[in-house]
């Protein structure tokens, strides 16, 4: 019987994905573990191993297209004596879909599910699944503010498609008892393009569709702050000792090819912070604490349209050079979205430096589940006065920790934060 292949999960919290490039095609003889496609997920392209052998008897996602879920069935495999007549009528008709750009869409499952639909393009869900509909039925059926939940899909294994929502009516809502206090006015919401869009009839403007990454941003980004309690703790640190430091060690390093950076020591000295300061390790994970044994420490880095945080595990045991060295490797692969999903995923703390782009200060958002994240800031020349309480100068950069406060109180956050300052004032003793 022809085996099916399916849309691969390439992470733990991929829903969907583009299939980029076929590395087959129909009529070709694959082995397992040939490369069959490169997939693109929200945060990198990978490639797409075959796990059985055969024949690949029918392609039914092109490349090329975007938003195929994961399971969907993308290609089918003849085994030893099929031919292309074995493909159930079921699996030759699963591309019959259409998006709203033309493109076929792969099928999905439909699932029960209940709520009000939203101008979003989220699907509604009830008891975690979800209500499968093409994007071009979702904003119809936000337009004409259809319940999803009450239409009957009749794409491919019950997928929401435009027919089913053109011809259906919303319901009138229940009235309102005269003795409610009447709702304020709602503004338009920003993910509803047509309202946005209606407010700057007239001007002009250049619409930028939103790729993967930046849909997952939005998501992770809304989420932290509308769940995530943060709250803020600020130090400046004197750096004069460690450009000092680190100035020594570069010449010593120099003929290795290693040159250290402060964002290295900045590394180092949270993740001896954090074995300083132990129940700041930790993570949220929803009904409970996992206070981690090793400090795994992401540094978020910016590329074009987004930004990764690769992480760096086991960051306390490693030495400044090895630290350095790993950093710039996983950066160079960041930028250009060669990731593997583990090498961005985990950790319990994150830095977010942007005093190389000459801010002085702000603050970061937390990376859920991290129980905290550090916003560095540009070491300046500034005046200060010193223990002996005399005016000097010295370089001082400003740090701000957030910090989740259902994993982190105050006073142990202050505690984190202290470690990090007396770890980056005193430099050598991170060596020790």
């Amino acid at each position: 019987m022809p085996t099916e292949i399916l849309m691969p999960a390439l992470s733990p919290t991929m829903e969907e994905g583009t299939l980029a490039k076929w590395l087959v095609k129909e009529g070709d003889t694959v082995e397992s573990g040939d490369l069959l496609a490169e997939i693109e997920t929200d945060k990198a392209t990978m490639e797409f191993e075959a796990v059985d052998e055969g024949v690949i008897g029918k392609i039914m996602i092109a490349e090329g297209t975007a938003n195929v879920a994961v399971n969907s069935v993308i290609a089918v495999l003849l085994e030893d004596g099929e031919s292309a007549d074995d493909i159930s009528a079921a699996s030759a008709a699963a591309p019959s879909a259409k998006s709203d750009a033309g493109v076929e869409a792969a099928p999905q499952v439909a699932t029960e599910a209940s709520g009000p639909a939203t101008a979003a393009p989220a699907a509604p869900a009830k008891d975690g699944n979800r209500i499968f509909a093409t994007p071009l039925a979702r904003r119809i059926a936000a337009d004409k503010g259809l319940d999803l939940t009450q239409v009957a899909g009749s794409g491919p294994r019950g997928r929401i498609i435009k027919a089913d929502v053109e011809g259906a009516t919303a319901t009138a809502p229940a009235p309102v008892a005269a003795t409610t206090a009447p709702a304020p006015m709602a503004l338009p919401q920003s993910a509803d393009a047509a309202s946005v869009a209606r407010m700057y009839e007239g001007r002009a403007y250049e619409e930028v569709a939103l790729d993967g990454m930046r849909k997952t941003i939005a998501a992770r980004l809304t989420e932290a702050k509308q769940t995530v309690p943060h709250f803020y703790l600020r130090r400046d640190i004197q750096l004069d000792a460690l450009l000092a430091f680190r100035g020594q060690l570069n010449k010593q390093l120099e003929h290795r090819g290693v040159k250290l950076s402060v964002n290295d020591f900045i590394i180092k000295a949270c993740a001896l912070a954090l074995q300083q300061v132990p129940d700041a390790n930790a993570v949220w994970a929803g009904d409970r604490v996992l206070k981690m044994k090793a400090s795994d420490v992401a540094v978020a880095v910016a590329i074009e349209g987004g930004l990764f945080t690769p992480v760096l595990q086991d960051s306390e045991v490693k030495t400044l050079s090895a630290l350095s060295s790993e950093m710039k490797d996983l950066a160079s692969r960041a930028r250009d979205r060669k990731l593997a999903p583990h090498e961005y995923q985990g950790g319990s703390f994150a830095i977010s430096n942007l005093g190389m782009m000459g801010i002085d200060n702000f603050d970061a958002v937390i990376n859920p589940p991290h129980g905290a994240i550090l916003a560095v800031g540009a070491g300046k020349k500034k005046p200060v006065v010193n223990t002996d309480g005399d005016l000097s100068v010295a370089t001082v950069m400003s740090v701000t920790l957030s910090v989740d406060h259902r994993v982190i109180d105050g006073a142990l956050g202050a505690e984190l934060l202290e470690a990090i300052v007396q770890n980056l004032e005193n430099p050598m003793a991170m060596l020790a």
